[in-house]
């Protein structure tokens, strides 16, 4: 799903570890022996010149387009390593080591609002862990630092990922639906860099004939908790079908409660053998392996099981594929890992849920043979269709090499944010909530469930705020997901959850879940996701102003995008019940709705009192459709309605937070009310997203739209560090960043993003939208290696896709 290249991800390892590879530059290090391993992106056989891409056109500033990369680039492009990839330099260390959450950068006035929160973090934190024994969906107590090593994840669309490091380790695994665990098993990095499918193209340049063996060896387990009970055992196997063979081991760990076998295999050609070692101990130094290899190149394969593990005692094995090469010759060695979980327990382990790949491999556990096969057989055609999709991108001389990087490989959050694709059995709808969305039952019994963390560490399944900025990328390439999380989204909207909870921030109690707004979130996969939503206990989101319009919001944008009218059809209702609910917010009567003095939105750390640019742009966006869906659903009343609501709330809205130059961060009385937003325009990208926002359908002046851009880039851009790091969110009108909260001198790479898209759709100047799209994907490599809290919601960072 990328373009990743395998030797290009960031470092993270003590400079002693690293192999120099500049002379006149002692502090420059490069993996030159990392091996001549090939992703599966497969190019056609060139010379190393042939594969030099073309000389790229870049309207903005060299320095600020990659020229960090120059003095680490050696000549030597590798062997069918593709042109174009995600590329950070392996040796660059960032001047600021930061963890997550770290407080060192915040004001001492901000400190002092948040000790409340504080005290009452501590205290649900303490009785998540040491009473409940649960992993906190947020921990600030242990945090895991970010750090440049993780490279390509392993594994397709919710099935878990495991990550391998740009030094071929396996170093994050989450096999566990949502539960990533960050730990490099010795045990599985005896001698490759596999990605799944993985491929060794050997060439033999001497005048001799070579015998080449490639081992790939795996633990059963990551040698931690879930290993320790023992009995995991191992034994080799052999499919045939089709004329095709694969060869090698499966790794059976029982452990409750999501049991799974995972698979090393390789492919059996005519010109190679697959030998193999049923099991060794990982924990000892492997001579056992080592001096079976040693003697003939190849392993000694006994048959059947191993014998079951003690308590406490460790188990891997090891797949061999060996092939005689002649002079001057060639050969291709092809190796695959796969691994079975089909049934899955969340946390709680209340309910079992079937992942999306048993429709197709079966239920019983047994099916890490057949998905080895598989995509050892089917890996090329894969290949084809990936390049095929992204040729017509890649192939266009016009377009930057970044713009094309980031476009693609960014996508792998879709793989790699703890996603989980679940069958939907029929007995887990209930009747009485989805009775009048006639397609919910075919939508999630055709195309299952969907979910995706906000962030890693910050731990809850489709985070509703943010997958505002996210969800381009589902519904513009795999639209009936996104339609699917739509149909979740609003069956959680019509249910109540009425147990009392304290909330961190005021320390009121309020209920978890109430009837007819938008939950947060979906829920935790250490709890019980889809059954118990709004894992989020910050705020109480009932009364958040942003939530319920982005619905609306998202609804309308899908329906214009997929055609689907039944799906409309369906969301009407709840769009009105969501709306009905919106509309308490609006105490004076005038068409706006005002925010209640705290942090009452996405931005949850950022006070907002009154009529706000941010809120009352997404209200009166929402009203528009609301305006266009009336008329499609037939609904005359309702339209003249909102019409009206329109009308009103433009002339307030203009009135109250227009100064000229901008729109005015929220209407108090705050010295902090006239910040310039950087996100002050959303609601016209969604609107302009929908094929509306000018012409007849216009809510914003569109000369107002553009000098507020232009205002933004003008301080929120080029004047915020120097014009290299995106967009703050919140600037002062005289050019220093807005630090009255938490978050307003912060960069959130998805509100830059969409930044970027509205002034496209706005048409300005094509270097205002580049500068700021190059801006946004060098922001996110730094975050890669630097600290989460620059940006609150990773998801938004990794999807959001610019709508051309």
């Amino acid at each position: 799903m990328g373009t990743q290249d395998p030797g290009n991800m960031g470092t993270g390892v003590p400079a002693s570890e690293q192999i120099s590879c500049a002379k006149e530059d002692p502090q420059v290090y490069c993996p030159e022996e990392t091996g001549g391993t090939k992703d599966v992106q497969v190019t056609d056989c060139k010379s190393p010149e042939d594969s030099r891409p073309p000389k790229e056109t870049d309207c903005c500033n060299p320095e600020d387009s990659g020229q960090l990369m120059v003095s680490y680039e050696g000549k030597a492009m590798g062997y069918q390593v593709p042109p174009f990839g995600w590329r950070i330099c392996l040796a660059h260390e960032f001047t600021e080591k930061r963890k997550p959450f770290q407080a060192n950068n915040v004001s001492l006035s901000n400190m002092i609002k948040h000790i409340g929160m504080g005290l009452r973090y501590l205290q649900w934190w303490y009785r998540k862990t040491h009473v409940e024994k649960k992993t906190p969906f947020i921990d600030m107590i242990n945090s895991v630092p970010l750090r440049q090593i993780y490279g390509c994840p392993l594994g397709g669309i919710g099935g878990g990922t495991i990550t391998r490091g740009w030094r071929g380790q396996f170093c994050r695994w989450q096999l566990n639906p949502g539960m990533y665990q960050h730990r490099t098993v010795i045990a599985d990095q005896d001698s490759s860099l596999p990605v799944g499918v993985f491929v060794w193209d050997v060439e033999n340049e001497g005048d001799e004939a070579l015998d080449v063996s490639i081992m790939f060896s795996m633990r059963n387990g990551l040698g931690g908790g879930d290993d320790a009970p023992g009995g995991l055992w191992n034994e080799p196997f052999c499919l045939e079908r089709s004329g095709e063979t694969v060869r090698g081991l499966l790794l059976h760990h029982p452990t409750l409660p999501n049991p799974y076998t995972m698979a090393v295999a390789a492919r059996v050609t005519a010109a190679t053998t697959v030998t193999h070692i049923t099991a060794f101990d990982p924990d000892s130094t492997g001579q056992q392996v080592w001096q079976d290899l040693l003697q003939d190149g190849q392993l000694d394969s006994p048959t059947g099981q191993s014998t079951p593990t003690q308590k406490g005692v460790g188990i891997a094995g090891a797949v061999c594929v060996s092939s005689k090469l002649r002079p001057r010759g060639q050969c291709r060695l092809e190796f695959s890992l796969a691994w079975d979980m089909p049934r899955i327990m969340f946390g709680a382990k209340g309910q079992v849920h079937y992942r999306r790949y048993t429709r197709f491999f079966g239920q019983d556990g047994d099916a890490a043979p057949a998905l080895s096969h598989y995509a050892l057989c089917r890996y090329a055609e894969w290949e084809e269709r990936i390049s095929a999709w992204q040729s017509p991108v890649l192939d266009d001389r016009s377009l930057p090499a970044w713009y094309k990087s980031a476009l693609f490989n960014e996508l792998y959050f879709l793989a790699d944010g703890g996603t989980v694709w679940l069958e939907v059995l029929e007995d887990s709808l209930p009747e009485e909530l989805g009775r009048n969305m006639c397609h919910l039952r075919p939508t999630l019994r055709d195309y299952g469930r969907f979910g995706y963390l906000e962030g890693q560490e910050y731990r809850m399944y489709n985070t509703y705020d943010v997958h505002f900025y996210a969800s381009f990328a589902l519904i513009m390439l795999w639209p009936k997901l996104e339609l699917s999380l739509q149909y979740d989204m609003a069956l959680a909207t019509l249910r109540e959850d009425l147990t009392r909870r304290r909330y961190l921030m005021s320390g009121v109690m309020a209920p978890v879940k109430r009837r007819n707004v938008i939950p947060h979130d979906i829920g935790d996969p250490d709890d019980e996701p889809w059954l118990r939503v709004n894992a989020y206990l910050i705020h109480d989101t009932a009364d958040w102003k942003d939530l319920n319009l982005k619905f609306v919001l998202q609804v309308y944008r899908d329906y214009y995008l997929t055609g689907d009218q039944n799906f409309l059809k369906d969301m009407w209702p709840v769009c009105l019940a969501v709306m009905e609910s919106e509309m308490k917010f609006d105490k004076d009567h005038d068409g706006l709705i005002e925010n209640g003095g705290y942090a009452d939105q996405t931005y949850d750390g950022w006070v907002t009192t009154g009529p706000s640019a941010y809120c009352g742009g997404l209200w009166l966006a929402a009203v528009a459709v609301m305006v266009q869906m009336a008329a499609l659903c037939g609904a005359q009343d309702i339209q003249d309605k909102f019409s009206s609501i329109l009308s009103r709330g433009q002339e307030a809205y203009e009135r109250l937070l227009w100064n000229g130059r901008y729109y005015n961060y929220d209407s108090s009385s705050r010295p902090q009310s006239r910040s310039v937003m950087s996100d002050q325009c959303a609601g016209q990208w969604f609107l302009k997203a929908c094929g509306l926002g000018e012409g007849d359908t216009e809510v914003f002046p569109t000369q107002h739209v553009v000098r507020a851009l232009q205002t933004i880039f003008e301080l929120n851009v080029q004047a915020f560090a120097g014009g290299a790091m995106g967009a703050v969110n919140g600037m002062q009108p005289h050019g220093v960043p807005d630090k009255s909260s938490v978050q307003s001198d912060e960069v959130w790479v998805g509100v830059v993003y969409g930044l970027a898209a509205t002034m496209i759709q706005e048409l300005l100047p094509s270097g205002f939208c580049l500068w700021v799209i190059v801006i946004s994907s060098t922001c996110w490599e730094l975050l890669e290696g630097k600290d989460s809290t620059a940006s609150i919601y990773p998801v938004e960072v990794a999807l959001q896709r610019v709508p051309s």
